[in-house]
């Protein structure tokens, strides 16, 4: 009964303090997620607005899936709505680009970005819209900014959620002036940064409040 009794009374000390980690964590992602929809949503003085297909060439059309049975092995990523899959021994492109989810219920759920820049050679499936910009600062505003909004009116399909290239086409993105764009940017991309550190700092605490359990 004491040994019971005082495993209860730690494991419940450990319990609160991985709480308040969590707590801690969840602010971290919210502060940078406040931030990216206060930038977009406070428009400034030269900020127009026009169609995502107006500002970038949709390249969907060379998109090539493979079956996982008939890839090669090999060091290039192949991309699906959500990242990096696999990894091929051939390209289809070699360039900066953005990549959007086009099915699957992270378009609604948003648990992680749909937006997100590659470069280099890679391998896109059918599962990733795939758009190229005339400026790598235009590419990564528009990232930004399509992770700080809901797409849920561009979205059909609620079993399997789906946004196909018309409706992507016609998302409406701001579009101010190129020096805006590369200024908005490096701030994001600080504040990014800053909070991926804290997020990190306390995942580590979470394993470090796990490892303690487990050792007690």
């Amino acid at each position: 009964k004491r040994i019971v009794s005082k495993l209860d009374e730690c494991f419940e000390s450990i319990d609160k303090a991985r709480a308040n980690v969590e707590k801690n964590l969840q602010n971290a992602k919210d502060l940078f997620q406040s931030q990216l929809n206060q930038i977009f949503s406070q428009k400034g003085d030269g900020w127009v607005e026009k169609k995502l297909g107006e500002v970038a060439e949709n390249l969907d059309r060379k998109r090539i899936p493979i079956t996982k049975n008939k890839r090669v092995s090999g060091n290039i990523p192949y991309y699906g709505a959500s990242g990096i899959v696999d990894y091929v021994a051939d390209y289809i492109f070699d360039e900066d680009l953005l990549l959007v989810s086009e099915d699957g219920a992270n378009l609604l759920a948003r648990t992680y970005p749909i937006a997100f820049s590659i470069s280099g050679k890679s391998w896109v499936n059918n599962h990733a819209h795939v758009l190229r910009f005339n400026k790598i600062e235009s590419q990564r505003f528009v990232e930004y900014f399509l992770n700080s909004i809901p797409l849920d009116n561009y979205v059909s399909g609620m079993a399997q959620p789906k946004l196909n290239q018309n409706m992507l086409n016609s998302i409406i993105v701001p579009n101010p002036g190129i020096d805006i764009q590369k200024n908005t940017v490096n701030q994001l991309d600080k504040l990014r940064a800053q909070t991926q550190s804290l997020e990190s700092n306390y995942q580590q605490e979470l394993d470090a409040l796990d490892e303690l359990k487990k050792s007690i």
